[in-house]
């Protein structure tokens, strides 16, 4: 299938305003027990339920817990999830995934995942959500970023159940070096850390 024009996306921080948004994004329908991108900000026992209200909460702090892409109808298409590693309380008691040092927890962001809404996929909504997030991550003080996303095998595309975490492409294009795989997978396909870093500040 051939891929779409791509679209004028405006990409914008996910905040309380635009909560309305992020469920039309994450949870469209209004399921009690949806991941609403708050999996690897989980606390060791949680109540699923909570979610929605706990990501709510979220976006009433600086930063964000992530943005919001929308096509140039004002038509929302999009969200991507990040968070400081200090805040990613599951990823840090990963076993499949590295987790780094304690000590550079604060200043190095995680990118958790990205949903596009089905009829606006293919159109680069996610590589602008993608690079729209490297910069608000650096603006606000990121060191470093990781993400953990799978490489598509020859000729065949992600499913859309395992493309939440995004490919190595899309984070190659956005200036991320392998560091290698990992021992997590998506759709039965390998998971591999990704970083990009930034230079200090002169």
């Amino acid at each position: 299938m051939a891929q779409r024009p791509e679209a004028q996306v405006a990409v914008v921080p996910a905040t309380a305003d635009r909560f309305d948004d992020i469920a039309r994004v994450l949870n469209p329908s209004g399921r009690e027990q949806a991941c609403w991108c708050m999996h690897w900000r989980a606390p060791a026992k949680e109540d699923v339920t909570t979610r929605g209200d706990r990501l709510r909460a979220l976006t009433r702090e600086d930063p964000t817990p992530g943005m919001l892409a929308y096509l140039d109808d004002g038509e929302v298409a999009g969200w991507l999830g990040f968070s400081r590693r200090s805040a990613a309380r599951s990823l840090q008691r990963s076993r499949v995934l590295p987790v780094g040092e304690p000590d550079a927890w604060p200043t190095t962001w995680v990118f958790m995942c990205v949903t596009v809404r089905a009829g606006f996929r293919r159109r680069g909504v996610a590589q602008a959500l993608l690079d729209a997030g490297v910069d608000y991550a650096e603006a606000h003080g990121a060191t470093a970023l990781d993400a953990f996303p799978v490489e598509p095998e020859p000729g065949r595309r992600v499913p859309v159940s395992a493309a939440f975490v995004g490919t190595v492409g899309m984070f190659e294009r956005a200036g991320f070096d392998r560091l290698g795989p990992t021992d997590s997978t998506s759709g039965r396909l390998t998971r591999w850390h990704m970083r990009r870093e930034f230079a200090p500040i002169r």
